[in-house]
């Protein structure tokens, strides 16, 4: 993974010699609210309903094993024990005490992390593939990308105060795992005859108000151009997006109004400045960061080792169950990527305990080179374990409460931390999540059902990305009541699509039976395999809408 050079570590470490004097003059008194929130917001640092929240970065979603075990000690310092991982791979650190974050930001630089445009209108945390670097059908690296743009778009002065917040997917595999369509830029990797790497080139992407799938602006960019290309998009963003209206302001809506063949143009007339410029990217300036991204050093695992694991499947159950749902294939031959679920019966989906962020770093030196991922689905992931060890880190798994082998069905949901913590929330999103996970916990009945992503957001402003669940549920204000409204037919990846809104709202405590009935219509009507998702798109809203409110 990148690690810093001394360039990196002097401006992280000026960061927060800043900070700390803006906190000290602003808890003096001589700073007005005003005038700290944009110094504050830039830092990471929100004011949520009850507490001040830090959001940490974690570039996409790449974690050594030290780093992990820091944020375990910060939580444990200055927090209150946990934290908790969200859809942007981030942590979020939901008390603590606003003259205690320079000192943890401090912390965080001793570790190389920050969190830099983790808040703000700017450009924030890049995502990308969970698996990448591993993944059977990559077909580019998007890491050593995401490591470009990162250094491209932080202290950036020209996007320092962006219209509203930019986000960034990269997406270099056959499947896109990154939700690429759904984000303000999103950038699938490929390869052309020649083994040159291409851009394909999407905007106005977003979820939130008013969810809207990108458009392609640029089906075939060439490598060298990647940086150029999306200085002139955000420029042209920076320039033309709306000031007037936050509700207005994102890069959807300037490419809706224009029209997406308008935008092209005055991107491409931008670009006419910046190509062939300054940051045309070389061959030497990506291999050098492309080095950080090596391979770690594999042992062969022997055919027979490849056998037995095989075989262990067969014979236990649990076993099965896990490595069915918890484990993905590995571009090596017996090696496989381990997702440690982060959703448990009683927890907000996406926490983790100050012990258990110390417990997984060691089994990330023990059993992953050191090295994790967080999800965009709020898990965590181990991407380089031989077959031979699966077993052992099964059992070590089921003993930190972290083994559920649920991932990629319904007890797998994304949910954001809603009206217990965000102010902005309309109501909460946790205690939805943990009925849910309640009323559907027997593994048969999960099993029978099959993929189905289901999504919280405790707003409009979508955290929990419930427009893009197969089933989503958004919470409501309802004459200062929480309500809850459930929308059906959302997707992200290759087919993504948005969900449709089912009807009239519902109070909390009957949003376990609407997902019930919601469950029973599709188990009716289903053929011989079909997904939720596809019985939902070869009949329609219809069917569940009536059996709903019958």
């Amino acid at each position: 993974m990148y690690r810093y050079d001394s360039h990196d570590q002097t401006l992280v470490n000026e960061r927060v010699d800043q900070f700390r004097d803006q906190m000290e003059r602003y808890l003096a008194g001589r700073i007005s609210e005003a005038e700290f929130l944009p110094l504050r917001v830039q830092n990471g640092l929100y004011i949520q309903r009850y507490a001040p929240m830090l959001r940490i970065a974690i570039p996409y979603g790449m974690l050594a094993s030290h780093q992990l075990r820091k944020l375990g000690e910060i939580a444990a310092r200055y927090d209150r024990g946990y934290g908790h991982f969200t859809t942007r791979t981030n942590l979020q650190l939901n008390w603590p005490k606003l003259e205690d974050v320079p000192d943890m930001l401090a912390e965080l630089a001793s570790v190389q992390m920050h969190a830099i445009q983790t808040s703000g209108n700017d450009i924030r945390n890049t995502t990308t593939d969970q698996f990448s670097g591993v993944a059977k059908d990559e077909e580019v690296d998007p890491r050593p990308w995401c490591e470009l743009i990162r250094q491209w778009s932080t202290f950036h002065p020209e996007f320092a105060y962006l219209p509203r917040k930019f986000k960034i997917a990269v997406s270099g595999a056959a499947a896109d795992r990154a939700a690429i369509q759904v984000h303000d830029v999103g950038l699938r990797l490929w390869r052309d005859h020649d083994g040159e790497v291409r851009v394909r080139v999407l905007a106005g992407g977003g979820l939130g108000r008013t969810p809207m799938i990108g458009e392609v602006v640029r089906e075939d960019l060439p490598w060298q151009h990647l940086l150029t290309y999306l200085e002139a998009l955000v420029r042209v963003y920076n320039q033309f997006g709306r000031r007037d209206n936050k509700f207005k302001a994102r890069i959807k809506i300037l490419v809706k109004a224009l029209g997406v063949d308008e935008f092209r143009r005055r991107v491409e007339e931008e670009w006419a400045h910046l190509k062939d410029g300054p940051q045309t990217l070389t061959a030497g300036a990506v291999e050098a960061v492309a080095d950080h991204f090596v391979e770690p050093p594999r042992r062969d695992v022997p055919a027979e080792a490849i056998e037995a694991y095989e075989s262990l499947r067969n014979d236990n159950r649990a076993f099965a169950r896990f490595v069915t749902n918890n484990v993905t294939d590995h571009k090596v031959a017996g090696y496989k990527a381990v997702t440690l679920s982060l959703k448990r019966r009683g927890h907000s989906p996406g926490d983790v305990t100050s012990e258990q962020m110390a417990a997984i770093a060691d089994l990330a030196d023990d059993f992953g080179y050191g090295e994790l991922r967080v999800t965009h689905e709020q898990n965590l992931v181990l991407t380089d374990v031989p077959v031979d060890r699966i077993e052992e880190l099964w059992q070590r798994l089921e003993a930190l409460g972290i083994a559920n082998p649920t991932v990629g069905t319904l007890a797998d949901l994304i949910c954001c931390p809603g009206g217990d913590y965000c102010a902005l929330a309309n109501a909460k999103s946790i205690p939805v999540a943990q009925s849910i996970q309640e009323r559907f916990e027997d593994l048969d009945f999960l099993y029978d059902l099959g993929p189905l992503e289901l999504n919280i957001s405790g707003c409009m402003n979508a955290c929990g990305h419930h427009h893009v669940g197969h089933i989503g549920i958004l919470g409501v204000d309802k004459k200062g009541e929480e309500w809850y409204q459930i929308s059906l037919g959302g997707a992200q990846g290759d087919e993504t699509s948005l969900g449709k809104i089912l009807g009239p709202s519902f109070s909390r405590e009957k949003v376990p039976d609407v997902i019930d009935t919601l469950l029973q219509v599709y188990v009716g009507q289903r053929s011989d395999g079909e997904t939720f998702l596809d019985t939902y798109r070869r009949i329609g809203l219809k069917p569940f809408k009536e059996r709903v409110y019958a």
